[in-house]
């Protein structure tokens, strides 16, 4: 990621950049940010993207990129991208924002130090606390 913190000339002007590697089935979770829209375009392969809309219709809204292809992930929406395919592939993103921040979905809530208790997660993802205490054990 290319933002104000690597080039602070981009300061004010409300832009950032990134290019994305995806391996073979490749996955950028699913994630967030907090102070930007993200346009997508697909260099190379085909991308599997989608993000979520907002409480309470929660509707997931997919696509099945090409190379060529744009997608936009509206600012603070939930959503990811994946290789769709058994070949590498490449995507360019601008973010309309100098320091559009990122919050990977699994990352906050199972690895976050301290740790959110085991009992309120068990209860929001309706599950158990062993199941729970399994998946932060893993971040």
């Amino acid at each position: 990621m290319v933002n104000v913190a690597q080039i602070p000339g981009l300061n004010t002007l409300g832009i950032s950049l990134a290019r994305i590697d995806f391996a073979p089935w490749g996955v950028n979770p699913p994630h967030t940010h907090p102070r930007a829209t993200e346009i997508l375009t697909v260099i190379q392969g085909t991308l599997e993207v989608g993000f979520v809309t907002s409480n309470p219709d929660n509707h997931l809204i997919t696509k099945l990129l090409q190379k060529g292809d744009v997608f936009v992930f509206p600012v603070s929406l939930v959503h990811y991208q994946r290789n769709a395919g058994s070949v590498n592939d490449v995507a360019i993103v601008g973010l309309s924002s100098q320091n559009p921040g990122v919050i990977t979905l699994a990352n906050s809530v199972f690895g976050s130090k301290p740790a959110i208790v085991n009992n309120l997660l068990a209860k929001s993802f309706q599950n158990d606390t062993k199941t729970i205490d399994w998946i932060q054990s893993k971040f």
